[in-house]
């Protein structure tokens, strides 16, 4: 795979290698379209399930929102970021959901939606950037993601954020034209001053929307003790939905008692249908009243905490699926997997139950318990032991070659889950043997995040076991993971390691593999920017050297995909081409050459005397020019009349040699070329240095050697009319020295 300017190789014995991408291997990068009879961006599913907390069925709309998702959209289409927070269960999830459906038309790129939870800010920029462009398989890295992001606008919705503020803001200002909801965990801080996100509070909805979400899920309108039960519940919780969708689990569970109970009686009568009860109601629904009066309702004590109840309720299949998610930290698989972990045939049914009844979530397509409901079941259970076959089941379908790498993506945390099952058990050998199988998974399907975590848990494996081999080729991953993202000491540190580990165990080729990486390393360290600190006068402007000092990074010789890089360096030589052109006249020193000749910018450095005269001819004349003196500050730049539009050459060439490449350098510098405009030919000899006093001041076209710079003039380049606005002045033509600073048509 391409990351960045390297060609990852993933999946060798050796461990994972990455040398300078060729160029037949760079994708062509291509924008996705958004219009409306386009195919859906790629990326997590937007769904969300109609039982998840809060959720909204697809038959109705998302109940006391309205005022809400109104505010949220007049944000969003000023541009403006906004952050959900709330408690758990308050239904952010779903007021998200609700906003992205309504935020299509906002922006010209869409509603792009991203799944947040277990995902690094890097994860979630490749994301971004996969929904935005179409190229499968490509990561760029830190310094592409900028360029290649900067221009997109669009709706970013991203559910269940859990990195850190500073992360978030580095999320942000990447995409600096896109406007951002999110969801963040329950209790985060408020965001800092200055932060582009503004903080939104989804607090519980209604007393009524909430009786009226139990009426829905429950099936039947509610009778007056119910409904007083559900009110000392409102009050309790705060009116979280979460609460209520778990309450309405409650009443069909009551629900289901109540049917047993008309069996049983209806059972009864045709057993001994002479007997006649007498005070028995005749109406089928009035005796389903009765019997449900018989039936207490659950305390609020038990609808606050309801989970231990609410499994103890359920099938034997979903309570076999539950104690699997426990196991695997909260994860739970999807509907293939689960024969092959549990037995359990009809998992779809399984999952759907467990949904319905609250204790579940489904966001983006995959499950995962409820807020809370891990807590409260661990202590009841002992799920270690159900987990046991996890690790096998997962090392053989990661390296199946009919698994595609958006499914291993989708099932990461379920993998991870297991890993950290097996480290709670106590089972090393199955946790390497997964970490080692699903490394270069995660890797290839662009979970990155997942794919450190896999390496840490190998590593720590490894270490538990003795496995110095193991060791070293965790370390070599961890490297070639940080060598990727840009952290060259992180990636230092673990190459080190992994040399020192398998020099230790004698592998040769795994410490050379070791050692390329290395060098690799030192090679991409040397070619990153370097910010020079370059002064500059008072009053004066930067010459070319210093701006080219203080651009971004961008405008360098940072190898970026090729559509970006033609039109970085195009911008970058019109600055160069501009700058030159403004401070030919002013800030150059001439030194006696033929017309036409080239022109050289020399190194930076103070004259003898700490000054130096400038000399401008008038353009157009035929005889000796008047020139105009021009005090200069040492160390400021010199460069000659223009000449025939040759490439300037590097500081301390010879006159008339050729400019060189952008990227060689001359000294501790870096020179770029430039290229002149063609210049009017005229038969006046070149203008004169001198120094203060009359002293002649050396040439500023000859070499470091002294020699002198001249080139005859192209015979191909036309000649160039005068001016016709102003007739040449005379050669006897008097004229008044002007200095920097004054107002002059020939002075920028």
């Amino acid at each position: 795979m391409v990351s960045g300017d390297l060609l990852l190789t993933v999946g060798t014995p050796d461990g994972s290698e990455a040398r300078p991408c060729p160029d037949e291997w760079r994708p062509v990068l291509r924008r996705a379209d958004h219009r409306p009879n386009a195919r859906p961006a790629p990326g997590p599913s937007p769904s969300v399930d109609p039982s998840a907390p809060g959720g909204a069925r697809t038959d109705t709309p998302l109940l006391d929102r309205e005022s809400e998702v109104a505010e949220l959209l007049d944000l969003l289409s000023q541009g403006r970021s906004v952050r959900l927070a709330g408690q758990a269960g308050s239904g952010r999830s779903a007021l998200l959901a609700a906003v992205a459906e309504a935020a299509g038309g906002i922006a010209p790129d869409g509603v792009v939606r991203l799944n947040g939870y277990r995902r690094t800010a890097q994860d979630l920029l490749q994301d971004l950037f996969a929904a935005t462009f179409q190229n499968p398989g490509y990561r760029p890295d830190r310094h592409q993601l900028p360029v290649l992001l900067g221009d997109v606008g669009a709706i970013v919705v991203i559910d269940d954020v859990e990195f850190p503020a500073e992360e978030l803001e580095e999320l942000l200002a990447t995409a600096p034209d896109c406007a951002f909801l999110i969801t963040v965990a329950p209790g985060s801080p408020l965001s800092a001053p200055g932060s582009r996100l503004e903080d939104h509070l989804v607090a519980g909805i209604s007393r009524p929307a909430c009786l009226g979400l139990v009426a829905r899920l429950a099936g039947r309108p509610l009778e007056e003790p119910e409904r007083a039960w559900l009110v000392d519940l409102w009050f309790e919780s705060e009116g979280l939905p979460l609460r209520f969708v778990q309450a309405a689990a409650l009443l069909r569970r009551r629900d289901a008692e109540v049917d047993g109970l008309v069996a049983a009686r209806q059972e009864r009568h045709s057993l001994f249908g002479l007997v006649k009860e007498m005070a028995e109601p005749q109406d089928p629904a009035e005796l389903e009243s009765e019997l449900r009066r018989t039936v207490p309702l659950p305390s609020v004590v038990e609808s606050a905490s309801p989970a231990v109840r609410l499994a103890e309720g359920l099938s034997e299949p979903a309570q076999s699926v539950l104690r699997l998610a426990v196991a695997l930290g909260g994860e739970l698989p999807t509907a293939p997997h689960l024969p092959a972990l549990i037995d359990v045939g009809l998992g779809e049914r399984a999952l759907r139950e467990l949904t319905d009844c609250g204790l579940a979530v489904s966001i983006g397509g995959h499950h995962r318990l409820a807020s809370g409901v891990l807590d409260l079941l661990e202590p009841h259970w002992e799920p270690r032991t159900i987990a046991s076959g996890a690790a096998r089941h997962f090392s053989w379908w990661v390296g199946n070659a009919s698994v595609s790498t958006g499914q291993i993506a989708a099932e990461a945390e379920v993998v991870i889950g297991a890993m950290l099952a097996d480290r709670a058990a106590g089972r090393p050998q199955e946790m390497l043997q997964l970490a080692r199988a699903a490394a270069p998974a995660f890797a290839l399907s662009l979970r990155w995040g997942a794919w450190e975590r896999a390496l840490q848990l190998g590593l720590e494996a490894a270490r538990s076991l003795g496995s110095t081999a193991d060791e070293a080729w965790f370390h070599h991953e961890l490297g070639v993971l940080a060598l990727c993202e840009g952290q060259p000491e992180r990636a230092r540190t673990a190459l080190e390691a992994a040399v020192a580990l398998r020099a230790a165990v004698g592998e040769t080729r795994g410490s050379a593999a070791a050692r390329r990486m290395l060098d690799l390393l030192r090679t991409e360290t040397l070619q990153l920017p370097v910010v020079e600190s370059v002064p500059s006068a008072a009053g004066r402007r930067p010459s070319i050297r210093a701006i080219t000092a203080q651009v971004p990074w961008r405008f360098r010789a940072t190898r970026v995909p090729e559509p970006t890089r033609r039109t970085v360096l195009t911008a970058g030589a019109a600055v160069l081409v501009l700058g030159v052109l403004g401070t030919a006249v002013g800030l150059s020193l001439a030194g006696p050459h033929p017309a036409g000749g080239s022109r050289t910018v020399q190194p930076d450095g103070p004259a003898d005397d700490g000054s130096l005269t400038q000399h401008m001819p008038m353009t157009g004349s035929t005889g000796p020019s008047p020139s105009a003196s021009v005090p200069r500050s040492a160390g400021s730049p010199a460069a000659s009349a223009p000449g025939d539009g040759n490439s300037v050459p590097t500081g301390g060439s010879t006159g008339g040699q050729k400019g060189r490449s952008s990227g060689e350098p001359t000294s501790d510098r870096t020179w770029y070329p430039v290229t002149d405009p063609p210049a009017p030919q005229t038969s006046a000899p070149a203008p004169s240095h001198s120094r203060p006093g009359g002293t002649p001041s050396p040439s500023a076209s000859q070499s470091s050697t002294g020699s002198k710079s001249s080139a005859p003039p192209s015979s191909s380049a036309p000649p160039s009319d005068p001016p016709s606005h102003s007739p040449a002045p005379s050669a006897s033509t008097p004229t008044t020295p002007q200095t920097v600073g004054e107002s002059s048509p020939s002075t920028p």
